[in-house]
């Protein structure tokens, strides 16, 4: 394995885990204590943290890093081989669809709906309560998932290749 890919290797681990941190606070209280807001506290609240998220390092690494996870997926698939690059093609993958794809088809359609609710209208609340928060929560959750799977199949992927490769020298 190059230098470069084993660094790039072990900066997805950790780019893995700290996205599925931020997914992680917003499954387990985030979101809880938004609903807990009297009045449209929470509505308004999210759609400030929804236009705020696209200014800030969160962004760039959760973007990033689906650009990143093809590379690593197509690495894994086609340079490792074996066991260990099945698992850092998976691992590539599992983000690319469970995380980005996740957050592109299901979460960012109901923050785009969200954005543009009137915070008085009995209607917002009502999405709310009873479409917003319990969706979009469940569908946090499964990123949150998708990146700490990606961050252990890479790191298991990882270790058993250069442990091959150690018993191979």
């Amino acid at each position: 394995m190059s230098p470069f890919f084993f660094f790039l290797i072990q900066f997805v681990i950790l780019a893995y885990a700290l996205v599925g941190g931020v997914f992680l606070a917003f499954s387990d209280f985030i979101m809880r204590s938004l609903s807990l807001t009297s009045g449209t506290g929470g509505v308004e609240a999210m759609q400030v943290i929804n236009r705020e998220v696209f200014r800030w390092v969160f962004m760039a690494l959760f973007l990033g890093m689906a650009a990143i996870s093809l590379v690593i997926a197509a690495y894994g698939g086609l340079l490792v081989g074996g066991g260990p690059g099945k698992l850092i093609m998976l691992a590539g993958l599992v983000y690319v669809v469970g995380c980005f794809g996740v957050t592109v088809f299901f979460n960012v359609p109901m923050n785009e709906a969200l954005a543009g609710m009137d915070l008085s209208s009995e209607a917002t609340q009502d999405y709310w309560t009873n479409t917003y928060l319990p969706r979009w929560t469940v569908w946090n959750t499964v990123q949150t998932l998708a990146c700490g799977l990606s961050a252990a199949l890479l790191l298991v992927g990882l270790l058993w290749m250069t442990q091959t490769q150690a018993q191979a020298t």
